[in-house]
């Protein structure tokens, strides 16, 4: 099983400067559309569980110290961190994508932070800015493999093309999950084995409970734990439940 930590950079969509275009649009909202892109498109492959460490909503900026504790408290294997990059805050004509390690970081590291960037390079059609190295909480401080990218510059007028077009985000999180996938060799779900076990199960999503979920399918939390062998309340968001034993 790959456990794969993710967050869409600064939450808090009221109460952090600088991290939002000239134009007022926030960080945060391209960041997520990215990230939702990475979702969709990793849980077609098998043996893959996901932990958001931000605020699924973005009006919470959780602190660097949580999601980097949460990451390592859940075993998380690969920690990536989707971001938009701003250089002053007015619009220029700076531009490209880039990809940063921690200075420490491994060979393996860096060899899959080469190869996102690649994709990224693909999805954005931007300058290459290339893989950076850097002392970034979030790359220091989680035991997994890490990464942090920036997907091209909110205060560029040549970017922010690019970061309104919902179709190149969309090909960002693609991209990075399929390079994922490929660099973890994952495998791809079968089918007709997927609509098989849909029929009997449920992917946890965010903000679901195992109350709620208990509620929506009309069958106790208990069973829902004994099921699942649970033996606690913690679910994760792409975890799949088995709801019925019909």
């Amino acid at each position: 099983m790959l456990r794969i930590a993710i967050d869409a950079g600064h939450g808090g969509k009221n109460s952090t400067p600088g991290k939002r275009s000239p134009d007022g649009e926030y960080e945060w909202n391209f960041n997520n559309k990215v990230l939702l892109s990475f979702i969709s498109e990793i849980e077609k492959y098998e043996n893959v569980q996901l932990l958001r460490l931000d605020d699924s909503t973005g009006i919470t900026d959780v602190s660097l110290k949580k999601r980097t504790d949460d990451a390592n408290s859940w075993n998380a294997d690969l920690v990536i961190s989707f971001h938009h990059n701003a250089n002053n805050g007015s619009w220029g004509n700076w531009t490209g994508t880039e990809t940063y390690v921690h200075l420490n970081a491994s060979s393996t590291n860096r060899n899959l932070a080469k190869e996102v960037q690649k994709g990224l390079l693909q999805a954005y059609s931007l300058q290459d800015r290339g893989v950076k190295s850097a002392n970034f909480h979030i790359l220091r401080e989680t035991n997994a493999l890490s990464i942090l990218i920036e997907g091209g510059f909110m205060d560029s007028f040549i970017d922010i093309k690019k970061l309104r077009d919902d179709s190149v985000l969309k090909k960002a999180g693609q991209k990075v999950a399929q390079i994922v996938a490929h660099q973890k060799q994952l495998k791809k779900k079968n089918d007709t084995d997927a609509s098989k076990k849909s029929i009997n199960s449920y992917k946890v999503l965010p903000g679901d409970t195992l109350w709620s979920i208990s509620q929506k399918h009309q069958i106790s939390v208990k069973q829902i734990m004994d099921w699942n062998n649970l033996s606690s309340h913690f679910i994760y968001v792409g975890d799949i439940l088995i709801v019925s034993k019909k």
